[in-house]
C-alpha cells in the first residue's frame, strides 16, 4: 500500500477470504485473469475475479467427550451456539479475530444482520471466560476443563497433534473431539488460504502461472502436510491428523467467501454490540 506502483509484488498471499476481501476493498488488487486450469479446479464459491483460493479450512466446535454428551451436539449448528445450555461452556476467540469475522459474516448473510445480532448477544453470554488466546488456547482450555466446547480451525487441532507445538498442546488436542455443525442444513463454513493479483502487478502471467503451480496435486500434497490445512483441489488428501481428513462432511457450498469480506463490517458491528471483546 505504502510502495503503490512500485511495488514489484504480483501475488497477496495470505490466509482468510476476508482478508482478500478487505484488500480488495482497498483497491489493490486487480481482475487476475485466472486460466481454464485454474479456474477448472477451483469452485465457484472459493474464488473472484480478483483472488482464489488455493487451500481450504473448516472452523468447527471442539468438545470434551467427558462432559458433552452425543445427545447434546445431535443436529448441533453455528446457531445453537446461543442456546441458554451452552452457558458458561464456550470459549471462543475475540471479535477482532479474521476466523470470526468471516464466520459472523456468514450469519449474516444466511440469516440477517438483526437475527445475528441477537445470536452474538447470546454467545457472549454463553462464554465460560472473557476471550484470549489464539486458536490452541481456545482447545487447551477445553482440555483443561476451563470450558466444554471451542470453536477454533480445523488445521489447529491436527497442528497440535502432530506435537510440533510440544508435548504438553499435544496431549490436550488428544482430550478433546471434533464436530461440524450445520449437517443437516447448509453445511460446515469453510474458509480459505488464497492469492489475489496485486493492482500494480509486473509479471502478471507469470503469477497466474505460479498460481497454476500451486493448484498441481505436487503443491497441494506439500500444503496440505506442511500447514494441515484441505486441498483445494480433487484428488488429494489432507494429512492422516486433519479432522474430516477425506472431506466426506458437508461443506457449506451455498455461501460464497467473498460474502466475509463484503459483510465484515456488518460482523464487526454486531459483534462489538453485542459486548464481545
Amino acid at each position: 500500500m505504502e510502495e503503490g506502483a512500485d511495488c514489484v509484488g504480483d501475488l497477496y498471499i495470505t490466509a482468510d477470504a476476508g482478508r482478500l476481501g478487505a484488500f480488495q476493498a482497498k483497491g489493490m488488487l486487480q481482475k487476475a485473469g485466472w486460466s481454464k486450469a485454474i479456474k477448472n479446479v477451483v469452485p465457484s464459491q472459493f474464488r473472484s475475479t480478483q483472488w482464489t483460493g488455493i487451500a481450504k479450512r473448516a472452523r468447527i466446535i471442539y468438545y470434551s467427550p467427558e462432559r458433552v454428551s452425543a445427545n447434546e451436539l445431535n443436529g448441533m449448528t453455528y446457531e445453537g451456539l446461543a442456546d441458554p445450555k451452552w452457558k458458561g461452556r464456550l470459549v471462543i476467540r475475540k471479535s477482532n479475530n479474521i476466523y470470526n469475522q468471516s464466520l459472523v459474516a456468514s450469519l449474516v448473510k444466511n440469516n440477517g444482520k438483526n437475527s445475528t445480532a441477537n445470536w452474538a448477544k447470546s454467545v457472549v453470554g454463553n462464554m465460560a471466560r472473557t476471550p484470549k488466546g489464539n486458536d490452541r488456547a481456545q482447545i487447551m482450555a477445553v482440555a483443561a476443563g476451563e470450558a466444554d466446547i471451542a470453536v477454533a480451525n480445523t488445521y489447529y487441532h491436527a497442528l497440535m497433534l502432530s506435537g510440533k507445538k510440544g508435548a504438553e498442546q499435544q496431549e490436550a488436542a488428544k482430550k478433546v473431539m471434533p464436530f461440524f455443525p450445520n449437517q443437516q442444513d447448509r453445511g460446515t463454513h469453510m474458509n480459505i488460504s488464497g492469492a489475489g493479483m496485486l493492482k500494480h502487478a509486473p509479471n502478471k502471467s507469470n503469477a497466474v502461472k505460479l498460481v497454476e503451480f500451486l493448484l498441481t496435486a505436487e503443491a497441494q500434497n506439500h500444503i496440505v502436510n506442511n500447514t494441515f490445512e484441505y486441498p483445494m483441489i480433487s484428488g488429494v488428501s489432507a494429512n492422516d491428523l486433519v479432522p474430516g481428513k477425506d472431506l466426506s462432511f458437508k461443506q457449506d457450498n451455498k455461501t460464497s467467501v467473498k460474502t466475509y469480506g463484503a459483510k465484515q463490517a456488518d460482523a464487526l458491528e454486531v459483534m462489538l454490540a453485542a459486548g464481545w471483546k
